[in-house]
Order: structure tokens, then sequence, then C-alpha cells
């Protein structure tokens, strides 16, 4: 019998351990749910009722205030739609009342799969203008100005203004009149949608002249 009571003790205490661990595994939290991939198509039919009018059906804006959205990275287009958007009736993250008026209607899904098809479209660059300011708008793009602390736009929209997916939009082909727009935007505190400040400290340390002519040298990148 002792040797039974033997050979049967490590049993008992490994049943009496898997006993004691189910309600932790029953308490673990699920997975989320991965968002469903986003569909072009079914944004592009959005597209050409919401966004037609501002945009394009393609996202080549042809009015200057208005961005181009073409080649746009798709993460950063939902982010912004995102922000545009008011929930529980708190105020937008960032207050536009044309952009949150149209944004409100649409569904996380519906944003994504906008994001999407504009991501898909090829971008139809615009042209700096020659007003004489492209030559400071390139050395503060490039180099920015290290007298005052003000980093190059190039560190973090790269040489073309291509941007980095996810974390950096493109800028390279955009409107100069719009990039102009939100950079003094971003320094007056019109717009604070932009992560640990980023944008905002840069414009502050900027002057109306060189935000012009920042602006119309972006517009020129390929």
């Amino acid at each position: 019998m002792k040797l039974m009571h033997f050979l049967l003790l490590p049993m008992v205490l490994f049943a009496a351990a898997a006993q004691a661990n189910e309600p932790a595994k029953a308490a673990a939290p699920a997975k989320a749910a991965a968002a469903p991939a986003a569909d072009p198509t079914k944004g592009q039919q959005i597209a050409n009722g919401t966004c037609v009018a501002c945009h394009n059906a393609d996202g080549n804006s042809t009015i200057a205030a208005n961005p181009k959205l073409a080649g746009q990275n798709a993460q950063y287009l939902y982010k912004q739609m995102k922000a545009f958007k008011s929930v529980d009736g708190k105020p937008a993250e960032r207050p536009n009342p044309v952009m949150t008026g149209m944004i409100a209607p649409l569904s996380d899904e519906d944003m994504r799969n906008v994001a999407a098809w504009f991501a898909s479209q090829t971008q139809k660059n615009a042209k700096a203008k020659d007003d004489g300011t492209v030559e400071l708008g390139q050395k503060l793009y490039r180099g920015g100005n290290m007298a005052k602390g003000l980093a190059a736009c190039a560190s973090c929209h790269g040489p073309a203004g291509a941007g980095i997916p996810v974390q950096y939009p493109r800028i390279g082909g955009q409107h100069a009149d719009y990039v102009e727009a939100q950079l003094k935007a971003f320094r007056d505190g019109g717009r604070a949608n932009d992560p640990n400040k980023a944008m905002r400290l840069v414009a502050l340390k900027m002057t109306d002249a060189e935000i012009k002519a920042v602006s119309n040298y972006v517009a020129g990148l390929r």
C-alpha cells in the first residue's frame, strides 16, 4: 500500500496544480480581433460621393487650400480622419467644421477603406512658385537653421518629401498654400494633433518668410 501511495501522490499533485491554473486561464483576456483588411474599392465608392468635391475622386486636389491625398501614407490618412471625428460629443482632436461634418457618418472600417483608396493613387506633382524663395526653402528643408535650433525637414520627411510610413506623412508635391497654412496652424496652436508636439516645436521657430519658403520648396519636390 505504501508503494501504491507513493506512485499515486505525484499524479494527485499534478491534477491539483492543473485545476489551480484553470481559473487563471479563464481570466486571461481574449486577444483583440485584428482589424479587417482595408478595401480600396469600397473606399473609392465613398470618395466618389463624399470627398470628390474638395479632393477630387483620385485625391489630386486642384484647390490649393485643400491637400492632395493621392499617394499619401494610408496610416497617416486614417489617423487624420480619426482626428477630425467627434466622439461621444467631445470636440474633435483636429478641429475643422467641414471635415468633422464629412467624417461624422463614416465608420472605422469606412475610414480605413478611404485611406487605402487614396494611398493607392498616384500623386500629380505641383510646381514650386518662381518667387525667389526656393533657395531659402531648400536650405531650411535640407539643413535647418542650427543657430536657432531649427531641425531640417528632411530629417523626418526625407530628402524628396516621401515621409516615413506610419511616422511622418508625405509632403513632397503638396500644395504650397496648404503646407503654409498647416505650418502656421501648428505654430499658432490651431492644430495640435502632432505626436510629442514635434511639428509645433519646429513651427514655433519659423518666421512667416521661412514658412513660405519651405512650403514653396516642398511643392516642387519629386
